[in-house]
Protein backbone atom coordinates (compact mmCIF):
# COMPACT_ATOMS: atom_id res chain seq x y z
CA UNK A 1 0.00 0.00 0.00
CA UNK A 2 1.36 3.44 -0.90
CA UNK A 3 1.95 6.12 1.74
CA UNK A 4 -0.94 8.15 0.29
CA UNK A 5 -3.31 5.16 0.47
CA UNK A 6 -2.24 4.48 4.05
CA UNK A 7 -2.83 8.10 5.00
CA UNK A 8 -6.27 8.11 3.37
CA UNK A 9 -7.25 5.07 5.42
CA UNK A 10 -5.81 6.53 8.61
CA UNK A 11 -7.57 9.85 8.00
CA UNK A 12 -10.92 8.04 7.76
CA UNK A 13 -10.22 6.05 10.92
CA UNK A 14 -9.13 9.09 12.91
CA UNK A 15 -12.14 11.10 11.71
CA UNK A 16 -14.49 8.30 12.84
CA UNK A 17 -12.79 8.25 16.24
CA UNK A 18 -13.15 12.03 16.48
CA UNK A 19 -16.77 12.27 15.34
CA UNK A 20 -18.17 9.19 17.03
CA UNK A 21 -16.13 8.99 20.22
CA UNK A 22 -14.03 12.01 21.18
CA UNK A 23 -16.29 14.96 20.33
CA UNK A 24 -19.40 13.43 21.97
CA UNK A 25 -17.46 12.36 25.08
CA UNK A 26 -15.72 15.67 25.68
CA UNK A 27 -19.05 17.49 25.36
CA UNK A 28 -21.17 15.06 27.37
CA UNK A 29 -18.62 14.40 30.12
CA UNK A 30 -16.02 17.14 29.71
CA UNK A 31 -18.33 20.13 30.04
CA UNK A 32 -19.77 21.21 33.39
CA UNK A 33 -23.52 21.68 33.02
CA UNK A 34 -25.44 23.88 32.90
CA UNK A 35 -22.70 26.51 32.86
CA UNK A 36 -19.41 25.37 34.31
CA UNK A 37 -17.01 25.65 31.39
CA UNK A 38 -14.91 22.68 30.35
CA UNK A 39 -13.17 20.45 32.88
CA UNK A 40 -9.38 20.18 32.83
CA UNK A 41 -9.28 16.37 32.74
CA UNK A 42 -11.39 13.26 32.27
CA UNK A 43 -10.36 10.06 34.04
CA UNK A 44 -9.80 6.86 32.08
CA UNK A 45 -13.12 5.69 33.60
CA UNK A 46 -14.82 8.54 31.65
CA UNK A 47 -15.56 10.57 34.79
CA UNK A 48 -14.53 14.24 35.00
CA UNK A 49 -11.97 15.36 37.58
CA UNK A 50 -14.26 17.82 39.34
CA UNK A 51 -11.79 19.34 41.79
CA UNK A 52 -9.13 20.50 39.35
CA UNK A 53 -8.19 24.13 39.08
CA UNK A 54 -9.01 25.51 35.62
CA UNK A 55 -6.46 27.10 33.31
CA UNK A 56 -7.72 29.92 31.12
CA UNK A 57 -6.26 28.38 27.96
CA UNK A 58 -8.46 25.28 28.13
CA UNK A 59 -11.74 27.15 27.57
CA UNK A 60 -10.94 28.81 24.20
CA UNK A 61 -9.08 25.70 23.04
CA UNK A 62 -12.12 23.51 23.65
CA UNK A 63 -14.41 26.12 22.10
CA UNK A 64 -12.14 26.14 19.05
CA UNK A 65 -12.37 22.34 18.75
CA UNK A 66 -16.15 22.43 18.58
CA UNK A 67 -16.24 25.42 16.25
CA UNK A 68 -13.84 23.62 13.90
CA UNK A 69 -15.93 20.45 14.17
CA UNK A 70 -19.04 22.41 13.23
CA UNK A 71 -17.26 23.83 10.21
CA UNK A 72 -16.42 20.25 9.18
CA UNK A 73 -20.01 19.05 9.41
CA UNK A 74 -20.05 17.28 12.79
CA UNK A 75 -23.73 16.90 13.68
CA UNK A 76 -23.39 17.14 17.46
CA UNK A 77 -24.16 20.15 19.69
CA UNK A 78 -21.18 22.14 18.49
CA UNK A 79 -22.98 25.50 18.68
CA UNK A 80 -23.85 24.92 22.34
CA UNK A 81 -20.33 23.72 23.06
CA UNK A 82 -18.72 26.83 21.58
CA UNK A 83 -21.05 29.14 23.52
CA UNK A 84 -20.52 27.08 26.67
CA UNK A 85 -16.75 27.45 26.59
CA UNK A 86 -16.56 31.08 25.54
CA UNK A 87 -19.25 32.24 27.97
CA UNK A 88 -17.46 30.71 30.95
CA UNK A 89 -14.10 31.98 29.65
CA UNK A 90 -15.49 35.53 29.59
CA UNK A 91 -17.41 35.22 32.83
CA UNK A 92 -14.50 33.86 34.85
CA UNK A 93 -11.30 35.05 33.21
CA UNK A 94 -11.99 38.31 31.40
CA UNK A 95 -10.41 41.33 33.08
CA UNK A 96 -11.43 44.97 33.00
CA UNK A 97 -8.82 45.76 30.36
CA UNK A 98 -10.21 43.11 27.98
CA UNK A 99 -7.39 40.62 28.48
CA UNK A 100 -7.75 37.31 30.32
CA UNK A 101 -6.46 36.06 33.65
CA UNK A 102 -4.58 32.83 34.15
CA UNK A 103 -6.18 30.41 36.63
CA UNK A 104 -9.49 29.77 38.41
CA UNK A 105 -10.53 27.25 41.03
CA UNK A 106 -13.09 24.53 40.41
CA UNK A 107 -15.94 26.80 41.52
CA UNK A 108 -15.11 29.41 38.90
CA UNK A 109 -13.39 31.93 41.14
CA UNK A 110 -10.44 33.66 39.47
CA UNK A 111 -7.42 32.90 41.65
CA UNK A 112 -4.61 34.12 39.40
CA UNK A 113 -5.36 37.19 37.27
CA UNK A 114 -1.78 37.59 36.04
CA UNK A 115 -0.94 38.16 32.39
CA UNK A 116 0.18 35.28 30.21
CA UNK A 117 0.71 36.06 26.53
CA UNK A 118 -0.12 32.41 25.74
CA UNK A 119 -3.69 32.84 27.04
CA UNK A 120 -4.29 35.97 24.98
CA UNK A 121 -3.09 34.14 21.86
CA UNK A 122 -5.73 31.45 22.36
CA UNK A 123 -8.43 34.03 23.06
CA UNK A 124 -7.60 35.54 19.66
CA UNK A 125 -7.47 32.13 17.97
CA UNK A 126 -10.86 30.98 19.27
CA UNK A 127 -12.40 34.34 18.37
CA UNK A 128 -11.26 33.92 14.75
CA UNK A 129 -12.78 30.45 14.45
CA UNK A 130 -16.00 31.64 16.13
CA UNK A 131 -16.25 34.52 13.66
CA UNK A 132 -15.77 32.05 10.82
CA UNK A 133 -18.55 29.66 11.81
CA UNK A 134 -20.99 32.18 13.35
CA UNK A 135 -21.30 34.96 10.75
CA UNK A 136 -23.74 36.76 13.05
CA UNK A 137 -20.98 37.01 15.68
CA UNK A 138 -18.26 38.18 13.31
CA UNK A 139 -18.43 41.85 14.32
CA UNK A 140 -18.52 40.94 18.01
CA UNK A 141 -15.46 38.70 17.68
CA UNK A 142 -13.61 41.24 15.57
CA UNK A 143 -14.19 43.99 18.16
CA UNK A 144 -13.02 41.60 20.89
CA UNK A 145 -9.87 40.64 18.98
CA UNK A 146 -8.98 44.22 18.10
CA UNK A 147 -9.45 45.18 21.76
CA UNK A 148 -7.07 42.44 22.91
CA UNK A 149 -4.59 43.51 20.27
CA UNK A 150 -4.77 47.15 21.32
CA UNK A 151 -3.93 46.31 24.94
CA UNK A 152 -1.13 43.95 23.91
CA UNK A 153 0.45 46.61 21.71
CA UNK A 154 0.00 49.34 24.31
CA UNK A 155 1.15 47.49 27.41
CA UNK A 156 3.21 44.48 26.30
CA UNK A 157 4.95 45.37 23.03
CA UNK A 158 8.69 44.66 23.07
CA UNK A 159 10.67 47.81 22.16
CA UNK A 160 12.11 46.17 19.03
CA UNK A 161 9.85 43.32 17.91
CA UNK A 162 7.37 40.86 19.39
CA UNK A 163 5.81 40.93 22.86
CA UNK A 164 6.90 40.89 26.48
CA UNK A 165 6.01 38.20 28.99
CA UNK A 166 5.06 40.75 31.67
CA UNK A 167 4.70 44.44 32.47
CA UNK A 168 7.19 45.51 33.76
CA UNK A 169 9.30 43.27 31.50
CA UNK A 170 10.92 40.10 32.81
CA UNK A 171 13.02 37.31 31.39
CA UNK A 172 12.92 34.89 29.77
CA UNK A 173 11.10 35.94 26.65
CA UNK A 174 9.53 32.89 25.01
CA UNK A 175 9.02 31.68 21.46
CA UNK A 176 6.06 29.42 22.31
CA UNK A 177 3.35 32.07 22.93
CA UNK A 178 4.52 33.91 19.81
CA UNK A 179 3.94 30.68 17.88
CA UNK A 180 0.29 30.56 18.94
CA UNK A 181 -0.10 34.30 18.34
CA UNK A 182 1.26 33.65 14.82
CA UNK A 183 -1.34 30.91 14.39
CA UNK A 184 -4.08 33.29 15.54
CA UNK A 185 -2.95 36.04 13.15
CA UNK A 186 -3.03 33.61 10.22
CA UNK A 187 -6.54 32.55 11.27
CA UNK A 188 -7.74 36.15 11.47
CA UNK A 189 -6.19 36.94 8.10
CA UNK A 190 -8.69 34.48 6.57
CA UNK A 191 -11.66 36.01 8.41
CA UNK A 192 -10.70 39.67 7.97
CA UNK A 193 -8.25 40.17 5.08
CA UNK A 194 -8.25 43.95 5.51
CA UNK A 195 -7.40 43.94 9.23
CA UNK A 196 -4.01 44.34 10.93
CA UNK A 197 -3.41 40.59 11.12
CA UNK A 198 -1.23 40.15 8.04
CA UNK A 199 1.31 42.70 9.22
CA UNK A 200 1.50 41.08 12.65
CA UNK A 201 1.87 37.59 11.17
CA UNK A 202 4.75 38.91 9.07
CA UNK A 203 6.36 40.42 12.16
CA UNK A 204 6.27 37.12 14.06
CA UNK A 205 7.59 35.24 11.02
CA UNK A 206 10.52 37.66 10.87
CA UNK A 207 11.13 37.29 14.60
CA UNK A 208 11.17 33.52 14.25
CA UNK A 209 13.50 33.45 11.27
CA UNK A 210 15.88 36.11 12.61
CA UNK A 211 15.93 35.39 16.36
CA UNK A 212 14.19 32.14 17.37
CA UNK A 213 15.97 30.00 14.77
CA UNK A 214 19.68 29.52 15.38
CA UNK A 215 21.56 30.76 12.27
CA UNK A 216 24.17 27.99 12.47
CA UNK A 217 22.15 24.87 13.26
CA UNK A 218 18.73 25.88 11.96
CA UNK A 219 17.09 24.73 15.21
CA UNK A 220 14.49 26.78 17.06
CA UNK A 221 15.13 27.81 20.67
CA UNK A 222 12.57 28.33 23.44
CA UNK A 223 13.94 30.98 25.84
CA UNK A 224 15.58 34.38 25.29
CA UNK A 225 16.92 37.38 27.16
CA UNK A 226 15.43 40.83 26.67
CA UNK A 227 17.55 41.44 23.56
CA UNK A 228 16.24 38.26 21.91
CA UNK A 229 19.58 36.49 22.46
CA UNK A 230 19.41 32.92 23.84
CA UNK A 231 19.09 32.85 27.63
CA UNK A 232 22.37 32.03 29.40
CA UNK A 233 22.89 28.51 30.69
CA UNK A 234 20.92 25.37 30.04
CA UNK A 235 17.60 27.20 29.55
CA UNK A 236 18.83 28.98 26.45
CA UNK A 237 19.99 25.70 24.90
CA UNK A 238 16.59 23.96 24.94
CA UNK A 239 14.99 22.98 21.63
CA UNK A 240 11.73 21.03 21.63
CA UNK A 241 11.09 18.60 18.75
CA UNK A 242 7.36 19.27 18.98
CA UNK A 243 7.99 22.96 18.43
CA UNK A 244 10.44 22.32 15.58
CA UNK A 245 7.53 20.55 13.90
CA UNK A 246 4.91 23.14 14.88
CA UNK A 247 6.96 26.07 13.64
CA UNK A 248 7.77 24.10 10.47
CA UNK A 249 4.03 23.74 9.88
CA UNK A 250 3.35 27.44 10.45
CA UNK A 251 6.32 28.73 8.44
CA UNK A 252 5.38 26.46 5.54
CA UNK A 253 1.86 27.88 5.56
CA UNK A 254 3.13 31.45 5.82
CA UNK A 255 5.88 30.88 3.25
CA UNK A 256 3.38 29.58 0.72
CA UNK A 257 1.02 32.51 1.34
CA UNK A 258 3.82 35.05 0.95
CA UNK A 259 5.75 33.11 -1.73
CA UNK A 260 8.75 33.18 0.62
CA UNK A 261 11.03 30.27 -0.24
CA UNK A 262 13.43 31.11 2.58
CA UNK A 263 10.67 30.46 5.13
CA UNK A 264 9.93 27.09 3.54
CA UNK A 265 13.64 26.20 3.52
CA UNK A 266 13.87 27.03 7.21
CA UNK A 267 10.73 24.97 7.84
CA UNK A 268 12.30 21.99 6.10
CA UNK A 269 15.39 22.27 8.29
CA UNK A 270 13.25 22.49 11.45
CA UNK A 271 11.42 19.36 10.37
CA UNK A 272 14.69 17.58 9.63
CA UNK A 273 15.98 18.35 13.12
CA UNK A 274 12.78 17.18 14.77
CA UNK A 275 12.70 13.96 12.78
CA UNK A 276 16.42 13.12 12.86
CA UNK A 277 17.20 13.93 16.48
CA UNK A 278 13.86 14.15 18.27
CA UNK A 279 12.41 10.68 17.64
CA UNK A 280 13.21 7.95 20.16
CA UNK A 281 14.66 5.00 18.22
CA UNK A 282 13.05 2.44 20.52
CA UNK A 283 9.57 3.89 21.12
CA UNK A 284 9.34 5.59 17.67
CA UNK A 285 7.83 8.71 19.25
CA UNK A 286 8.90 12.35 19.46
CA UNK A 287 10.50 13.26 22.80
CA UNK A 288 10.04 16.46 24.77
CA UNK A 289 13.31 18.34 24.40
CA UNK A 290 16.86 18.45 23.06
CA UNK A 291 19.93 20.52 23.83
CA UNK A 292 21.17 22.81 21.06
CA UNK A 293 23.75 20.17 20.09
CA UNK A 294 20.72 17.91 19.45
CA UNK A 295 21.49 15.56 22.33
CA UNK A 296 18.40 14.52 24.29
CA UNK A 297 17.48 16.85 27.16
CA UNK A 298 14.18 15.25 28.25
CA UNK A 299 13.30 11.79 26.86
CA UNK A 300 9.68 11.90 28.07
CA UNK A 301 7.22 11.53 25.19
CA UNK A 302 3.93 13.40 25.32
CA UNK A 303 1.00 13.14 22.94
CA UNK A 304 1.03 16.64 21.47
CA UNK A 305 4.43 16.52 19.67
CA UNK A 306 3.20 13.53 17.68
CA UNK A 307 0.33 15.61 16.30
CA UNK A 308 2.71 18.41 15.31
CA UNK A 309 4.96 15.91 13.56
CA UNK A 310 1.95 14.79 11.51
CA UNK A 311 0.82 18.34 10.70
CA UNK A 312 4.27 19.43 9.56
CA UNK A 313 4.85 16.31 7.47
CA UNK A 314 1.63 16.62 5.48
CA UNK A 315 1.91 20.38 5.06
CA UNK A 316 5.48 20.08 3.76
CA UNK A 317 4.34 17.30 1.45
CA UNK A 318 1.95 19.81 -0.12
CA UNK A 319 4.85 22.08 -1.19
CA UNK A 320 7.09 19.19 -2.31
CA UNK A 321 7.08 16.97 -5.37
CA UNK A 322 8.27 13.55 -6.42
CA UNK A 323 10.65 11.74 -4.10
CA UNK A 324 10.67 14.60 -1.58
CA UNK A 325 6.88 14.47 -1.27
CA UNK A 326 7.02 10.72 -0.80
CA UNK A 327 9.50 11.15 2.07
CA UNK A 328 7.20 13.58 3.87
CA UNK A 329 4.18 11.34 3.33
CA UNK A 330 6.11 8.35 4.67
CA UNK A 331 7.07 10.43 7.70
CA UNK A 332 3.40 11.30 8.20
CA UNK A 333 2.60 7.58 8.31
CA UNK A 334 5.23 7.17 11.05
CA UNK A 335 3.77 10.14 12.93
CA UNK A 336 0.36 8.46 13.00
CA UNK A 337 2.09 5.33 14.28
CA UNK A 338 3.59 7.48 17.04
CA UNK A 339 0.22 8.99 17.89
CA UNK A 340 -1.68 5.73 18.08
CA UNK A 341 -0.32 4.35 21.40
CA UNK A 342 -1.56 7.51 23.13
CA UNK A 343 -5.08 6.95 21.74
CA UNK A 344 -5.26 3.26 22.69
CA UNK A 345 -7.30 3.83 25.84
CA UNK A 346 -9.86 1.53 27.52
CA UNK A 347 -12.65 3.95 26.61
CA UNK A 348 -12.40 5.29 23.07
CA UNK A 349 -12.34 9.07 22.77
CA UNK A 350 -9.85 9.61 25.59
CA UNK A 351 -6.05 9.60 25.45
CA UNK A 352 -2.95 9.05 27.49
CA UNK A 353 -0.59 12.02 27.71
CA UNK A 354 2.83 10.84 28.95
CA UNK A 355 5.13 7.97 28.05
CA UNK A 356 8.38 7.88 30.08
CA UNK A 357 11.60 6.68 28.52
CA UNK A 358 12.02 3.81 30.98
CA UNK A 359 8.43 2.88 31.89
CA UNK A 360 5.06 2.07 30.28
CA UNK A 361 2.58 4.73 29.25
CA UNK A 362 1.31 6.52 32.38
CA UNK A 363 -2.28 5.58 33.17
CA UNK A 364 -3.73 8.92 34.26
CA UNK A 365 -6.64 11.23 33.38
CA UNK A 366 -6.71 12.70 29.88
CA UNK A 367 -5.97 16.46 29.77
CA UNK A 368 -8.49 18.55 27.85
CA UNK A 369 -5.77 20.89 26.61
CA UNK A 370 -4.50 18.16 24.27
CA UNK A 371 -7.76 18.01 22.30
CA UNK A 372 -6.84 21.10 20.28
CA UNK A 373 -3.66 19.40 19.04
CA UNK A 374 -5.51 16.24 18.02
CA UNK A 375 -8.35 18.07 16.27
CA UNK A 376 -5.93 20.29 14.33
CA UNK A 377 -3.86 17.29 13.25
CA UNK A 378 -6.85 15.29 11.97
CA UNK A 379 -8.25 18.24 10.02
CA UNK A 380 -4.83 19.19 8.64
CA UNK A 381 -4.35 15.62 7.43
CA UNK A 382 -7.71 15.77 5.63
CA UNK A 383 -6.97 19.16 4.10
CA UNK A 384 -3.51 18.20 2.89
CA UNK A 385 -4.70 14.98 1.28
CA UNK A 386 -7.45 16.88 -0.56
CA UNK A 387 -5.00 19.55 -1.68
CA UNK A 388 -2.53 17.00 -3.04
CA UNK A 389 -5.30 15.12 -4.84
CA UNK A 390 -6.63 18.26 -6.55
Amino acid sequence: MSATSQLLEEAKRLKRWLDQDALPLWWKVGAGKPDGGFYERIGQDAKPMLGDNRRARVQPRQAYCYAAAGQRGWNGDWRKAVDHGLHWFDQVFRLENGLYGNLADASGKLTDPTFDFYNQAFALFAAAQTALVFPERRDEMQIRALGILQVLQRDYAHPVIGFEEANPPREPLCSNPHMHFFEAMLAWEVVDPDGPWRELADEVASLAMEKFIDPQSGGLREFFDHNWAPMPGDKGRIMEPGHQFEWAWLLTRWGKLRKDNDAISKAKRLFEIGEKYGICARRKVAVMSLHDDFSVHDPLARLWPQTEWLKAAVRLACVAHGEERYRYLSSAVRAIGALQPFLDTPISGLWFDRWPHDAPMIDEPAPASTFYHIVCAIYELEDALKEMAA
